[in-house]
Order: C-alpha cells, then sequence, then structure tokens
C-alpha cells in the first residue's frame, strides 16, 4: 500500500485545468478571464494540503484505490446538458473526473447577493463536494442515491473540522448537498456528451 504522501501526490499530479471544446472558447470568449480566475481558485482550493489528507483517509475509508484516478480535470467553461440543466461534474469507469465551473447567470445573480466572501465560500464547497462526489462514483458507479447519500455524509465531516461555520455558510452547505450538486442524472452517463 503507497504511503500518505505518494497517495496525496497521485490525485495532485492528476489535476489540471483544461480548455474543453474550441466552441467553448467562442461561447464565453468574453469571460474568460473571469473562468480563468475561478478556476485557478477551485484548483487551489482541491490541491490544499488539509483537503487532499482527507481525500486520501476518504479513499481508503471506502476502499477506492487511488490509483483508479487517473485524470481530474477542471474545465475552463461550465457545459450545458441536453435539458438545460448545467453539469456540476462526470467521472467515467476509466477514472477520468472533470469538474465544471457554473454558469454566467450564477456569477450576474446569486453571486452578487451573497457577497464577495460567501460567494467564495459556496465555489470552494461546490468544487470539494462534486469531487468527493465523482471520486465515490469510482465505487458505486450505479447507485446514485448512495453517492448522493456518501457525499453529504463525507462533505459535512470535512466542513466539521474546518471549524465553527456562519449560519449562512452552513446556509450555502445546505443548498450544494440537496440541490446543486445533485441536478444531474448519473453523472457516468453524461461523459458521452462531453470531450
Amino acid at each position: 500500500m503507497p504511503a500518505l504522501e505518494e497517495s496525496i501526490a497521485i490525485l495532485l499530479d492528476n489535476m489540471r485545468i483544461t480548455l474543453g471544446s474550441e466552441k467553448n472558447v467562442e461561447l464565453f470568449g468574453e469571460q474568460s478571464h473571469f473562468y480563468m480566475k475561478y478556476n485557478f481558485f477551485v484548483l487551489n482550493t482541491l490541491k490544499k494540503p488539509l483537503f487532499q489528507r482527507f481525500l486520501n483517509w476518504m479513499l481508503k475509508k471506502e476502499e477506492i484505490d487511488e490509483y483508479r484516478v487517473k485524470d481530474v480535470q477542471i474545465r475552463m467553461f461550465p457545459f450545458k446538458k441536453e435539458n438545460g440543466n448545467g453539469l456540476v461534474g462526470s467521472c467515467n469507469s476509466k477514472g477520468k473526473i472533470i469538474l465544471y465551473p457554473k454558469g454566467p447567470e450564477f456569477c450576474q445573480g446569486p453571486m452578487l447577493r451573497l457577497g464577495r466572501e460567501n460567494a467564495k465560500y459556496y465555489v470552494k464547497s461546490r468544487a470539494r463536494a462534486a469531487l468527493i462526489h465523482e471520486l465515490l462514483h469510482l465505487k458505486y458507479e450505479h447507485d446514485e442515491e448512495k453517492v448522493r447519500e456518501l457525499t453529504r455524509k463525507y462533505f459535512n465531516i470535512y466542513a466539521k473540522h474546518q471549524g465553527t461555520r456562519s449560519p449562512e455558510e452552513r446556509r450555502i452547505a445546505s443548498m450544494i448537498l440537496n440541490g446543486d450538486i445533485h441536478r444531474s442524472n448519473k453523472s457516468s452517463t453524461n461523459e458521452g456528451n462531453e470531450t
């Protein structure tokens, strides 16, 4: 079994920001600067040593071999499914995980209403919950309910170890766990729609 430092390195080494399709550059071109900052913020959040140690612990607890994680991409631009809903993340059986940012509608409305610090907390929490969710799909490929239940459990464990959260942060976390993170159907089936 690999050492803790080696396990953490596996996840870190496989994380990167990717562009996706050229079509997205045309579609979101004017917002490229915003999405670049957004995605570097997400990447830095997910690479924090404390969160990486937590993921390593979760993978061991769930008996998910960290070598199954082949690629973690943070896509530069949002992805909309055919039904119009935004996709938060996807995972396939080959260990490829893709996380997507919120669409521009979030940036023009809810983000402004939340205020700067709460919006930053939302983006960090959404990214953490999405990665937890997709990692769990490596073991529970066809059991979305189980993945949702475990996502709530592990996200709450991580959040509790971060110290006292304000009522607003608890509301934001609840919003993510009860709605935003789970709007997609089985994420693995969406992988074929995007590349």
